[in-house]
Protein backbone atom coordinates (compact mmCIF):
# COMPACT_ATOMS: atom_id res chain seq x y z
CA UNK A 1 0.00 0.00 0.00
CA UNK A 2 1.40 3.11 -0.66
CA UNK A 3 1.11 6.34 1.34
CA UNK A 4 -1.32 8.28 -1.44
CA UNK A 5 -3.61 5.10 -1.07
CA UNK A 6 -3.41 5.65 2.47
CA UNK A 7 -4.64 9.08 2.40
CA UNK A 8 -7.11 8.08 0.35
CA UNK A 9 -8.48 5.00 2.41
CA UNK A 10 -8.31 7.21 5.61
CA UNK A 11 -10.23 10.03 4.31
CA UNK A 12 -12.87 7.67 3.10
CA UNK A 13 -12.87 5.80 6.57
CA UNK A 14 -13.43 9.50 8.39
CA UNK A 15 -15.67 10.75 6.02
CA UNK A 16 -18.27 7.59 6.21
CA UNK A 17 -17.75 6.25 9.99
CA UNK A 18 -20.74 8.03 11.16
CA UNK A 19 -22.71 8.26 8.57
CA UNK A 20 -25.41 5.79 7.48
CA UNK A 21 -23.31 4.36 4.16
CA UNK A 22 -21.21 1.45 5.68
CA UNK A 23 -17.59 2.77 5.70
CA UNK A 24 -16.59 -0.70 6.06
CA UNK A 25 -18.20 -1.31 2.41
CA UNK A 26 -16.56 2.30 1.12
CA UNK A 27 -13.00 1.45 2.21
CA UNK A 28 -13.19 -2.39 0.74
CA UNK A 29 -14.25 -1.24 -2.97
CA UNK A 30 -11.60 1.41 -2.26
CA UNK A 31 -9.22 -0.99 -1.82
CA UNK A 32 -10.30 -3.26 -4.24
CA UNK A 33 -10.24 -0.63 -6.83
CA UNK A 34 -6.85 -0.61 -6.09
CA UNK A 35 -6.02 -4.25 -6.33
CA UNK A 36 -4.83 -4.23 -2.53
CA UNK A 37 -7.40 -5.69 -0.73
CA UNK A 38 -6.88 -8.99 -0.01
CA UNK A 39 -3.16 -7.89 1.47
CA UNK A 40 -3.62 -8.29 5.26
CA UNK A 41 -2.00 -5.39 6.27
CA UNK A 42 -4.54 -3.31 4.50
CA UNK A 43 -7.26 -5.30 6.41
CA UNK A 44 -5.61 -4.47 9.14
CA UNK A 45 -5.36 -0.46 8.31
CA UNK A 46 -9.03 -0.42 7.54
CA UNK A 47 -9.87 -1.65 10.92
CA UNK A 48 -7.13 0.18 12.92
CA UNK A 49 -7.85 3.43 11.59
CA UNK A 50 -11.46 3.80 13.26
CA UNK A 51 -9.57 4.43 16.29
CA UNK A 52 -8.84 8.25 14.63
CA UNK A 53 -12.41 8.49 14.19
CA UNK A 54 -13.10 7.14 17.72
CA UNK A 55 -11.05 9.90 19.35
CA UNK A 56 -13.03 12.59 16.95
CA UNK A 57 -16.27 11.93 18.44
CA UNK A 58 -14.71 11.79 22.20
CA UNK A 59 -13.45 15.46 21.42
CA UNK A 60 -16.49 16.42 20.00
CA UNK A 61 -18.67 15.58 23.31
CA UNK A 62 -15.76 15.63 25.75
CA UNK A 63 -17.31 17.07 28.44
CA UNK A 64 -19.87 13.71 28.13
CA UNK A 65 -17.48 11.12 27.97
CA UNK A 66 -15.33 13.51 31.31
CA UNK A 67 -18.38 13.78 32.96
CA UNK A 68 -17.31 10.93 35.84
CA UNK A 69 -20.09 11.89 38.10
CA UNK A 70 -22.67 10.58 35.58
CA UNK A 71 -21.62 7.08 36.05
CA UNK A 72 -25.41 6.06 34.01
CA UNK A 73 -23.67 6.65 31.00
CA UNK A 74 -20.54 4.56 31.35
CA UNK A 75 -22.89 1.75 32.43
CA UNK A 76 -24.96 2.05 29.15
CA UNK A 77 -22.45 2.40 26.65
CA UNK A 78 -21.09 -1.29 28.45
CA UNK A 79 -24.22 -3.19 28.44
CA UNK A 80 -25.18 -1.71 24.89
CA UNK A 81 -21.69 -3.04 23.16
CA UNK A 82 -21.68 -6.60 24.80
CA UNK A 83 -24.07 -8.01 22.10
CA UNK A 84 -21.20 -6.56 19.45
CA UNK A 85 -18.56 -7.85 21.42
CA UNK A 86 -19.76 -11.45 21.84
CA UNK A 87 -21.42 -12.21 18.58
CA UNK A 88 -18.66 -10.17 17.16
CA UNK A 89 -15.87 -13.21 18.21
CA UNK A 90 -18.31 -16.19 17.40
CA UNK A 91 -19.06 -14.90 13.69
CA UNK A 92 -15.20 -13.20 13.15
CA UNK A 93 -14.39 -15.94 10.57
CA UNK A 94 -17.31 -15.65 8.27
CA UNK A 95 -17.37 -11.41 8.68
CA UNK A 96 -13.56 -11.90 7.09
CA UNK A 97 -14.98 -14.15 4.40
CA UNK A 98 -17.30 -11.49 3.02
CA UNK A 99 -14.98 -8.80 3.26
CA UNK A 100 -13.22 -10.46 0.26
CA UNK A 101 -16.89 -10.24 -1.74
CA UNK A 102 -17.70 -6.55 -2.66
CA UNK A 103 -21.06 -8.00 -4.64
CA UNK A 104 -23.05 -8.93 -1.91
CA UNK A 105 -21.36 -5.90 0.11
CA UNK A 106 -23.17 -3.43 -3.00
CA UNK A 107 -26.02 -4.97 -2.41
CA UNK A 108 -26.76 -4.33 0.93
CA UNK A 109 -25.84 -0.90 0.39
CA UNK A 110 -28.87 -0.73 -2.22
CA UNK A 111 -31.15 -2.60 1.00
CA UNK A 112 -30.02 -0.32 3.32
CA UNK A 113 -30.84 2.56 1.52
CA UNK A 114 -33.80 1.31 0.61
CA UNK A 115 -34.48 0.83 4.44
CA UNK A 116 -33.85 4.47 4.73
CA UNK A 117 -36.15 5.93 2.30
CA UNK A 118 -38.67 5.02 4.19
CA UNK A 119 -37.42 5.15 8.21
CA UNK A 120 -38.71 8.48 8.78
CA UNK A 121 -42.26 7.50 7.92
CA UNK A 122 -42.24 4.12 9.94
CA UNK A 123 -40.86 5.41 13.23
CA UNK A 124 -43.16 8.20 14.14
CA UNK A 125 -44.00 10.31 17.58
CA UNK A 126 -40.34 9.96 19.32
CA UNK A 127 -40.58 10.34 22.88
CA UNK A 128 -36.56 10.09 23.79
CA UNK A 129 -35.11 13.04 23.40
CA UNK A 130 -31.36 13.15 25.07
CA UNK A 131 -28.75 10.07 25.67
CA UNK A 132 -29.90 10.95 29.82
CA UNK A 133 -33.75 9.44 28.89
CA UNK A 134 -32.08 6.31 27.27
CA UNK A 135 -32.88 3.24 29.72
CA UNK A 136 -30.16 0.58 29.75
CA UNK A 137 -33.24 -1.69 28.35
CA UNK A 138 -32.96 0.38 25.19
CA UNK A 139 -29.08 1.03 25.12
CA UNK A 140 -29.06 -2.81 25.03
CA UNK A 141 -31.80 -3.13 22.52
CA UNK A 142 -30.12 -0.68 20.36
CA UNK A 143 -26.97 -2.78 20.82
CA UNK A 144 -28.51 -5.90 19.65
CA UNK A 145 -29.84 -3.75 16.43
CA UNK A 146 -25.81 -2.78 15.83
CA UNK A 147 -24.87 -6.15 15.85
CA UNK A 148 -26.80 -6.57 12.16
CA UNK A 149 -23.39 -4.13 10.63
CA UNK A 150 -21.69 -7.36 11.00
CA UNK A 151 -23.02 -8.11 7.43
CA UNK A 152 -20.58 -5.22 5.82
CA UNK A 153 -22.43 -2.99 3.75
CA UNK A 154 -25.32 -2.70 6.20
CA UNK A 155 -23.48 0.42 8.42
CA UNK A 156 -23.24 0.14 12.28
CA UNK A 157 -24.27 4.12 12.17
CA UNK A 158 -27.37 2.97 10.56
CA UNK A 159 -28.00 0.27 11.92
CA UNK A 160 -28.15 1.76 15.12
CA UNK A 161 -29.57 4.72 14.52
CA UNK A 162 -32.65 2.35 13.51
CA UNK A 163 -32.27 0.82 16.71
CA UNK A 164 -32.62 4.22 18.36
CA UNK A 165 -35.32 5.22 16.30
CA UNK A 166 -37.17 1.49 16.87
CA UNK A 167 -36.63 2.38 20.84
CA UNK A 168 -38.76 5.60 20.46
CA UNK A 169 -35.66 8.08 20.30
CA UNK A 170 -35.41 11.22 17.90
CA UNK A 171 -33.70 11.07 14.92
CA UNK A 172 -30.91 13.28 16.50
CA UNK A 173 -30.51 11.27 19.96
CA UNK A 174 -30.61 8.22 17.45
CA UNK A 175 -27.58 9.83 16.28
CA UNK A 176 -25.83 11.13 18.55
CA UNK A 177 -25.85 7.51 21.16
CA UNK A 178 -24.96 5.86 17.71
CA UNK A 179 -21.72 8.21 17.82
CA UNK A 180 -21.29 7.47 21.75
CA UNK A 181 -21.70 3.44 20.89
CA UNK A 182 -18.64 3.75 18.17
CA UNK A 183 -16.46 4.30 20.94
CA UNK A 184 -16.42 1.29 22.93
CA UNK A 185 -17.34 -0.64 19.80
CA UNK A 186 -14.82 0.42 17.72
CA UNK A 187 -11.94 0.54 20.21
CA UNK A 188 -12.79 -3.04 21.35
CA UNK A 189 -12.48 -4.00 17.25
CA UNK A 190 -9.46 -2.11 16.80
CA UNK A 191 -7.57 -3.78 19.89
CA UNK A 192 -8.74 -7.25 19.02
CA UNK A 193 -7.51 -6.42 15.58
CA UNK A 194 -4.13 -5.07 16.46
CA UNK A 195 -3.01 -7.49 19.26
CA UNK A 196 -5.63 -11.10 19.17
CA UNK A 197 -6.33 -11.25 15.79
CA UNK A 198 -4.42 -13.81 13.46
CA UNK A 199 -4.49 -12.52 9.91
CA UNK A 200 -5.24 -15.65 7.27
CA UNK A 201 -2.78 -14.35 4.58
CA UNK A 202 0.11 -14.18 6.74
CA UNK A 203 -0.16 -15.89 9.63
CA UNK A 204 0.97 -12.53 11.34
CA UNK A 205 -1.06 -10.68 14.71
CA UNK A 206 -1.78 -7.16 13.75
CA UNK A 207 1.26 -5.50 16.17
CA UNK A 208 3.74 -8.42 13.75
CA UNK A 209 2.24 -6.64 10.52
CA UNK A 210 2.63 -2.77 12.05
CA UNK A 211 6.40 -4.02 12.32
CA UNK A 212 6.53 -6.24 8.95
CA UNK A 213 7.99 -3.12 7.13
CA UNK A 214 9.61 0.09 7.89
CA UNK A 215 6.81 1.81 6.51
CA UNK A 216 4.06 0.47 8.00
CA UNK A 217 3.77 2.17 11.53
CA UNK A 218 3.97 5.63 9.74
CA UNK A 219 1.16 4.95 7.41
CA UNK A 220 -0.76 3.33 10.27
CA UNK A 221 -0.44 7.29 12.00
CA UNK A 222 -0.99 8.74 9.09
CA UNK A 223 -4.22 7.22 8.37
CA UNK A 224 -5.65 7.42 12.26
CA UNK A 225 -4.53 11.32 12.07
CA UNK A 226 -6.66 12.13 8.67
CA UNK A 227 -9.48 9.76 9.91
CA UNK A 228 -9.46 11.77 12.85
CA UNK A 229 -9.72 14.89 11.43
CA UNK A 230 -12.23 14.38 8.79
CA UNK A 231 -14.58 12.55 10.86
CA UNK A 232 -14.38 15.87 13.05
CA UNK A 233 -15.70 17.17 9.93
CA UNK A 234 -18.47 14.71 8.70
CA UNK A 235 -20.20 14.35 12.58
CA UNK A 236 -20.91 18.03 12.25
CA UNK A 237 -21.84 17.46 8.88
CA UNK A 238 -24.21 14.88 9.29
CA UNK A 239 -26.16 16.31 12.45
CA UNK A 240 -26.85 19.32 10.50
CA UNK A 241 -28.61 17.11 7.46
CA UNK A 242 -30.51 15.16 9.41
CA UNK A 243 -31.90 17.88 11.14
CA UNK A 244 -32.81 19.27 8.23
CA UNK A 245 -33.81 16.40 5.70
CA UNK A 246 -33.78 12.98 7.39
CA UNK A 247 -32.50 9.81 6.09
CA UNK A 248 -33.70 10.36 2.79
CA UNK A 249 -30.36 11.61 1.18
CA UNK A 250 -28.34 9.02 2.61
CA UNK A 251 -30.73 6.47 1.42
CA UNK A 252 -30.64 7.69 -2.43
CA UNK A 253 -26.86 7.96 -1.97
CA UNK A 254 -26.78 4.15 -0.66
CA UNK A 255 -28.70 3.17 -4.01
CA UNK A 256 -26.83 4.82 -6.24
CA UNK A 257 -23.34 3.90 -5.01
CA UNK A 258 -24.70 0.49 -4.33
CA UNK A 259 -25.44 0.27 -8.11
CA UNK A 260 -22.26 1.78 -9.56
CA UNK A 261 -20.34 -0.28 -7.47
CA UNK A 262 -22.68 -3.72 -8.18
CA UNK A 263 -22.09 -2.98 -12.25
CA UNK A 264 -18.51 -2.45 -11.79
CA UNK A 265 -18.12 -5.27 -9.89
CA UNK A 266 -19.57 -7.51 -11.91
CA UNK A 267 -18.22 -6.57 -14.99
CA UNK A 268 -14.40 -6.48 -13.15
CA UNK A 269 -14.29 -9.60 -11.28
Amino acid sequence: MTTLQAILIAIVEGLTEYLPVSSTAHMIFTSSYFGIQDQDFVKLFQVAIQFGAILAVVVLYWKKFFDFKKINFYIKLAAAVIPALVLGKIFDDMIDEVLGKPIPIACMLIVGGIVLLFIDRYFKNPIVHSEEEISVKKAVVIGFWQCLAMMPGTSRSAASIIGGMQQKLTREAAAEFSFFLAVPTMLAVTVYSVFLKTFEHSGLKGYELLKQQPENLGLFLLGNAIAFVVAIIAIKFFIGVIKKYGFKPWGYYRIFAGIILLVYFTYNS
